[in-house]
Formats: C-alpha cells, structure tokens, sequence
C-alpha cells in the first residue's frame, strides 16, 4: 500500500516536472496596442520599453519571441481577448484591484500615473468630493482611464468614446472634451504627435498611481507564468539591460 502511494506520488510530481520544463513561452499569443513609449511602431518595427523588455525576457528564457510575433490590436479588442483567452499575453495592462482577479499578472513594467489632461486655457472645477459628472470626458473604451473615471463618477452621457488617443488630443485641444483621462506620458506622447504643443495642456487631477504589467488569460498554466516572470526578473536585475532599455525611450 505505501509502495503504491509512494509510486503514485512519485508520477505525479514527475508529471509536474515534465509540464514546467515543456512550457513554451513561444506558443502563446502576444497583443499590444499603440500606448508609447511602452509599446508602439516606429517605421515599420514593433518597440517601447515593454516591447523590448519581451524580447529580451523571452530570449533569455531559451525560447525567444520576435517583434514579428506580437500583433498589435486596437486596446478593446485586444483586452476582450486576453479576458477570453486562450493563451494570451496582453501588454501594457495597468493593474487595479478591480482588473486583479482578471487575468494572472507578470511584471511590473513600469510605474503608471492616469490623470484627467485639461487644456490651460480651460481648467477643471471639481467638487470637493472629486465627483467627474460633471464632466465631458474623452476615453478610449475598456482603458484604465474609462475605468478609472467612471469609478469617480462619471456617467455615460458625458462619455466620449473615441478609437484613437490622437484624436483625443485634438478633442481636446478644441474644447470638445473638458478631460481627457489617460495615461500621463503616453498622454503627452500622442499631444506631440499631433502637432500640439504640451504646454497648452495641465495633468489637472491623479485618478491613480499604479504599475504597468503584462496580463495573461487565466487558461495559461502557472508554470507558464513562473517562467515568464522569472524571465523578466532575470533581465530587470541586469542593471546595465534595463539602462539599455529604458534610455532608448524615457
């Protein structure tokens, strides 16, 4: 009896051993979105800081990933992917309590701010409790920024859904939008390439401080996400990587 128990026990975690060792990081399906610096084209080449941050993650894993192999996605298709799976890898997510439960996380990436953008000309008033609803406020759909907004107030008359973050800029610039809610940098990023200039526009009110990940469909088995996180630990502990890394694009 205890010769079979030993035996079975024995199986199993040779089974387990099997498994850990054949996770393929190569075999899953990576989606981006234009959210520079962290991710986005430039000529015709897929880079920003977490792009690269993949790339090198993965090579040193043994089981490099190319450029090539990272589609990118307009952010509420790609975010209803990772949410359905299978074996999806979507970056760059901002973790929330709310989106924690969500998806299995490696990372972080990098430290986040998401803000309401206003233009100078035009400052925001809010109400002491910080209440957004009486704001018109630019949002991409299923983005931190929407999510965040909402969570302060805002309501669905006063959304503008809009596809691209280019186009918010300019909404804003125009006075169509009270507030944009978005990413700080990137933000800013999309203001510049919209021929504006980023000292007409104020990060009026911190919607929240958080961290930037890699979010992974809940299908993907837990040795697929041990070795994808110690992958990205092993070259965020390479200082002179990492420097690498971050001066090409902050």
């Amino acid at each position: 009896m205890a010769t079979a128990l030993i035996r079975t026990v024995t199986a199993i975690v040779c089974l387990l051993a099997l498994t850990a060792a054949h996770a393929d990081l190569r075999k899953l399906n990576y989606l981006t979105e234009s959210y520079p610096p962290y991710n986005m084209i430039e000529g015709e080449e897929l880079r920003g800081l977490a792009v690269d941050l993949l790339v090198a993650a993965t090579a040193r894993s043994g089981q490099a990933i190319k450029r090539s192999d990272i589609k990118v996605q307009p952010w509420p298709r790609a975010y209803r992917s990772a949410l359905d799976g299978p074996g999806v890898v979507l970056f760059s997510t901002t973790r929330t309590e709310e989106r924690d439960p969500l998806f299995q996380w490696v990372g972080p990436i990098a430290d986040t701010r998401i803000v309401l953008l206003a233009h100078k000309d035009r400052p925001l008033t809010l109400p002491a409790n910080g209440n957004l609803s009486g704001l018109v406020i630019g949002v991409i759909r299923d983005d931190i920024g929407e999510q965040l907004a909402r969570a302060q107030g805002a309501v669905d008359a006063n959304i503008r859904h809009v596809p691209n973050a280019e186009s918010l800029a300019r909404m804003l610039n125009k006075g169509r939008i009270d507030a944009w809610a978005y990413e700080e940098n990137v933000g800013r990023w999309f203001i510049r390439q919209a021929g504006l200039n980023n000292e007409d526009f104020v990060a009026h009110h911190t919607l929240k401080e958080a961290q930037l990940y890699f979010s992974l469909s809940t299908d993907i088995d837990s040795a697929t996400v041990q070795q994808l996180q110690q992958a990205v630990d092993a070259v965020k502990a390479d200082k002179a990587v990492m420097k690498d890394i971050t001066d090409r694009y902050m």
